[in-house]
This record gives structure tokens, sequence and C-alpha cells, in this order.
């Protein structure tokens, strides 16, 4: 019987789907961050089964089935860490995101429930050699970066970015702008974006577009990256971006390389904080005041009273139609448009 293989999203800039290729293992020194590979569902699981398909669907997957990913690493402080190098001799491996980004485990939030168990069958191979994500990313002649952004940062994960990302997307929408919706850092997982897009951007974009599977990695790999990506964000014809930065500037996303990029384009930022005491905390260590507080630290009128005692910031809970007024003030004032 042939096997079947389920491509995840983080094949989605590659023609693999339509590809003649073939599976052969290689010995490790010859792997690397964002090449392609073919894990095997190892066992019957009852923790996260489900991977995410190029087309951002999710399907559930079981023991047996064969799913191409990347190799990556993932640093997720409130759910799992994993790195592709930490892969041993038994081949055993776990899908640290349900995108196909793969790699062993480390360290796990006891809240979360067990990961996909993988074991690597080998690397995609096309024309002889190893297929990567870099092998589908065109370079392109580097161009001024000139939009205006509204930045979005957290926290932590889970801090409420992509929601308040989609509130303001529809807001500039709403203002007859042409709007991007963009992601620079985090790790590879297409329905943030798709989110963004379902909220009414125009354009979506995030790091996977140029052949990173997650932005841990080295500063300037992932600033020639970036660049690369700001520089098809430039030749679209928008009007501006909303631009999230996955987990924090502090943790190991090159989060603060991001904002260093942008800083001389980022119009209004906006904090997603997870806790009231995590505002002062990152606006602290970042040296940076925000336009606004948002998320889960402005969920209810305690929190909000709690952010503007701590730090004297404005905070909004975008989730309350009621602040919509308050929301559009600051992005006119901030945006001139």
């Amino acid at each position: 019987m042939d096997t079947r293989y389920f491509f995840a999203s983080l094949t989605r800039i590659s023609p693999l789907a339509d590809t003649a290729w073939t599976v052969d293992t290689l010995p490790k020194e010859h792997w690397a961050t964002g090449d392609y590979v073919v894990g095997e569902v190892s066992a019957p699981h009852r923790g996260l089964s489900s991977i995410e398909l190029a087309n951002g669907r999710m399907i559930e997957v079981t023991e047996g089935d064969h799913i191409v990913g990347a190799f990556g690493q993932r640093c997720a402080t409130l759910e799992a860490v994993g790195d592709w190098r930490a892969i041993g001799a038994d081949l055993r491996m776990e899908a640290l995101t349900s995108a196909g980004l793969f790699g062993k485990l480390t360290s796990k939030s006891a809240f979360l429930p067990a990961l996909l168990p993988l074991h690597y069958r080998g690397h995609v191979i096309v024309a002889g050699k190893k297929s990567t994500m870099r092998d589908f990313v065109p370079i392109l002649p580097e161009r001024p970066f000139t939009l205006p952004v509204v930045l979005i940062v957290g926290t932590s994960m889970s801090a409420g970015k992509t929601s308040s990302a989609r509130i303001i997307v529809r807001l500039l929408k709403e203002a007859g702008l042409k709007v991007i919706g963009a992601k620079l850092t985090g790790a590879g997982r297409y329905r943030d974006v798709l989110s963004v897009k379902d909220a009414g951007a125009d354009w979506i974009f995030d790091f996977v577009d140029v052949g990173l599977p997650s932005t841990v990695c080295p500063e300037e790999e992932y600033r020639t990256a970036l660049r690369q990506l700001l520089t098809r964000m430039m030749a679209v014809g928008a009007d501006v971006v909303v631009a999230e930065a996955g987990a924090s500037p502090l943790e190991p996303y090159n989060g603060a390389t991001a904002i260093a990029e942008l800083e001389h384009n980022v119009r209004c930022t906006v904090l997603c904080a997870s806790d009231p005491y995590g505002v002062v905390g990152v606006a602290t260590a970042f040296k940076r005041q925000p336009n606004l507080v948002a998320g889960a630290a402005a969920n209810t009128e305690a929190g909000i009273q709690l952010v503007e005692k701590l730090s004297g910031m404005k905070a909004l809970d975008l989730m309350d139609k009621d602040s919509v007024p308050r929301l559009r003030a600051i992005l006119k004032e901030t945006l001139k448009f």
C-alpha cells in the first residue's frame, strides 16, 4: 500500500505536495534548521494529535501516519521547549507545534497535553539533494522599508496579541486603508496570520514566508530574513502594517531585533500583557513606553485600574465595544489618517 503523507503548514511555501521526491535517512552531521523531514506518528496518542495543513485546516493524525514538516526550535514560556539538535540515537522526536515544527521535547508545562510523538524516517530528497525551506525562497534586492507600523508586543505568549491585531485591522479597514497583517517572530503556525486575514487584512506575511520554521535562530540570520520579509511587504502597495512580535521581546525569538529594525517606522505600540505586573516588567526591561496596554491584563475594570496605577499607562479592554472610540482615536492620532 502506498504511504500517505500529510503536509504540515511549514511546507506551504514549497511545491512538495505536487513534486516528485523521495525519503532518505541522513547522518546527523548533515541535519540543519529548516530541513524538510518526514516523521511517522509512532504510538497511539491521547494528547495533542492535530496537524495544521498547508492551507491552515486542522486534521487528526494517528499511529503510522507520515507527516512532512521541518526541523526547528521552540522556546515557549507557557507551553513547550524543544530542539532538533536534542534528537538522540533512537530518532524519537515530537511535533513541537501543529505546523510541523519537529524537534526533541526538552521541557513542557504540566498544563499542556502530551505532544505528538514522532519517529524520524528521513529527509525529503528532491533531485538528489535534501530539501530545505530556504530552497523555495527567492532572494530579492532589498528595498528601504517606509510603511508606518502598528506594533503589537506582549509580556508573554497567549497575552492577547493576535486578538488585538484583528480588532485593529478591522478599524484600519473601516478607515479605508490597505492593511498588511504580519507576524514577525514566534514558532511557525499559520492560524494567527490567517485569522488576521479573516479580520480584513489585504495581505498577510510571516517569517515562514522567508524560510524560517521559527525565529529562534542567530540574530544575524534572523535580521537578514526579516529584511527580506520587509522587502516583500513594500512590494504590495499597502498603506499600513499591523505587526505582531510573537512571545515577548525579551525571549529568544529575536523580538528585540525585530523592534530595532522597525524602530523608525513604528507609529503606535500596543503592549498586550498577561497580568498588570508584567506591564511594568517589560516596559522597564525594554525601556519603551507603549501607547496602549491591552490583552488579558485589561480584561476587567480592576485589571485596567491596576495597570494604570502601577505603570501610569493607558489600558483598554479591546474586547469591549465601548473601548472602540478610544482605540480609534489613538490610531487616528498616531497614524495621522
